[in-house]
């Protein structure tokens, strides 16, 4: 069973002042796909509190999702965070979002989400909005599992 983590990076949600509704998408979608959500932070766009819960749930977890701050606001912050604890980048993971997105609008473009390991835990930067978050989970959750497993050391060979 891969166990997950979800953060969501929204300073109005974490002030009380708006509801998060992309973690929803996430567990929903996860669950969907036999993968139980164990943690779930809701924070502002802080680089030391984000990098603090990265670093946690990459030891307690097997899969990290982060929602929101991947956009070109003054406050977005979470890909320049997560590339910080990163030992390995899976470029075509948030290029496979992007791509996936493009084919509904214009500005999947803008985002600048990454995707990768530290340990054994694969941590993937999603959009802040539930229908990005939608797409972009259906773009790559098919892929999970085989990511988790290789990057929990599995032997089996990739080409099966």
């Amino acid at each position: 069973m891969i166990k997950a983590a979800i953060i969501t990076l929204s300073d109005k949600g974490a002030a009380g002042q708006r509801q998060d509704t992309s973690a929803d998408v996430i567990k929903e979608m996860l669950g969907q796909a036999g993968i139980e959500t164990h943690y779930y932070e809701l924070i502002p766009d802080e680089k030391d509190i984000l990098r603090e819960q990265l670093l946690k749930y990459a030891m307690l977890a097997d899969l990290v999702i982060t929602t929101g701050g991947t956009g070109l606001g003054p406050r977005d912050i979470t890909p320049e965070v997560t590339r910080e604890i990163l030992e390995k980048e899976i470029p075509g993971i948030p290029e496979a979002i992007r791509a996936h997105g493009l084919l509904k609008t214009k500005r999947a473009m803008l985002s600048r989400a990454v995707a990768g390991t530290r340990g054994c835990c694969l941590i993937i930067n999603l959009p802040g909005s539930p229908t990005a978050v939608r797409e972009g989970l259906e773009a790559v959750l098919d892929v999970i599992p085989h990511a988790v497993e290789k990057a929990g050391g599995s032997g089996e060979d990739c080409a099966a």
